[in-house]
């Protein structure tokens, strides 16, 4: 069977070609648009693909692992375990960074920039207060967790 409109005047109407109707009025069919309505105007391009997002399986493992480094960070740093809460202290602060970036690189995949900064792609330059904010607050934050590790030896 044929996948196509059915011919079913057998009474001897109008009867179908196989390729559509013969005659068209103007070149343009009666189901298209009108020949007044072709005529160019300033079409607005508007996107159709949804603005791009961290999907779970993206988040899960930078989750998991920052919640395992800062418990690695806090209890040796809160209850004092000897000699290796220092070791393991580090090593969780080591993977908590790791989380970080791993979480900052996989923002900045689907296009988030950190506040204050300019876009990927953009062509403008960062403003430098911003950057040196930032270089501030993980210097201070860097130079706070290596002394409190520091004093616990």
């Amino acid at each position: 069977m044929e996948a196509g409109p059915r011919d079913t005047a057998h009474d001897g109407g109008e009867q179908l070609s196989p390729d559509g109707p013969d005659e068209t009025s103007g070149g343009v069919t009666d189901d298209g648009p009108g020949v007044d309505e072709m005529s160019p105007e300033a079409e607005v391009e508007v996107e159709l693909r949804p603005q791009p997002r961290l999907r779970i399986w993206q988040l899960a493992p930078i989750v998991i692992l920052a919640a395992v480094g800062s418990l690695m960070f806090a209890f040796p740093l809160a209850f004092e375990f000897g000699d290796g809460g220092a070791v393991v202290a580090m090593l969780g602060l080591l993977i908590s960074c790791c989380a970080a970036g791993w979480g900052m690189m996989a923002a900045r995949r689907v296009g988030h920039t950190w506040p204050g900064l300019p876009e990927r792609g953009s062509g403008r330059r960062p403003d430098w207060r911003v950057v040196s904010a930032y270089a501030l607050m993980l210097l201070s934050a860097v130079v706070l967790a290596v002394w409190r590790v520091a004093r616990l030896r």
